[in-house]
């Protein structure tokens, strides 16, 4: 008999397996006990950003990546004008300023991959 320490899905499992005889007969497994917790990963290099400093939120529409950002902190902007340009499926799509205002921050870069929701720009 062999024992082994496998994980599924986060759940760490003790497998007892019996070594089949040279007939091809199939191997038993006997059921685990319960799970135990999954030793905890390293924490990340960089922790994500808390969130942008203006009250406004531009936020993406779709998943994709960053192809452009069109206006920097400190720029005003109008209602509609594009702040950023995210690429999905071969297409640009421009993320646009909801409302009048001054960006405050541009919380992405060209070439990240964002979800769609994600924080990409706040204005004031």
């Amino acid at each position: 008999m062999k024992n082994y320490t496998i994980t599924v899905n986060g759940n760490v499992y003790d497998v007892v397996v019996e070594e089949g005889a040279s007939s091809g007969a199939p191997v038993a497994a006997k059921a685990p006990a319960a799970p135990k917790a999954a030793p905890k990963a390293a924490p990340a290099a960089a922790a994500p950003k808390a969130g942008g400093a203006g009250s406004i939120k531009i936020e993406a529409g779709a998943a994709g990546k960053v192809f452009k950002i069109e206006k920097s902190v400190g720029q005003a902007v109008k209602a509609g004008d594009p702040v950023v340009i995210v690429e999905a499926m071969k297409m640009e799509i421009p993320v646009v300023a909801p409302k009048d205002g001054t960006v405050a921050s541009i919380d992405v870069a060209v070439g990240d991959a964002v979800e769609a929701g994600a924080l990409l720009a706040t204005l004031n």
